[in-house]
């Protein structure tokens, strides 16, 4: 198994396939990557030589923001909307949707399980 950006990449998927197994590189960049280092789309990961290998390493690590540092992109970037307190960032601090949908009936995804309310109980007289 070749190790790219610390993950494993399996030896038995297609050199395109593999490499979006790094967190940050989809399908596009990863044919990209794989034109700049010389080596052919289809070639399975295991039968990347060491130098192949070590090319599609150095122009990752070059070119692409990928894995914990992508990650903690992410996760400043939020961090900024919710300190400066503008519309998404109150969103995202309150676990709600924030790109316009509605919230009456779906976003189960963002508000997660649903937590049902009991009626109020009359009082007898």
């Amino acid at each position: 198994m070749a190790r790219i950006a610390g993950i494993d990449i399996p030896d038995s998927k297609r050199g395109e396939i593999a490499l979006t197994y790094v967190y940050g590189i989809g399908k596009s960049s990863a044919r990209k990557i794989l034109e700049k280092a010389g080596v052919d789309i289809d070639t399975t990961a295991g039968e990347w030589s060491d130098d192949q290998t070590s090319k599609i390493r150095e122009i990752i690590t070059q070119e692409f923001t990928v894995e914990g540092a992508l990650r903690s992109e992410f996760q400043l970037s939020i961090k900024r909307l919710m300190d400066i307190g503008c519309y998404r960032g109150i969103r995202h601090r309150s676990g709600l949707p924030l790109r316009g949908q509605r919230t009456k009936n779906n976003s189960r995804t963002r508000k997660g399980k649903r937590k049902t309310v009991a009626n109020k109980k009359m009082v007898t007289k």
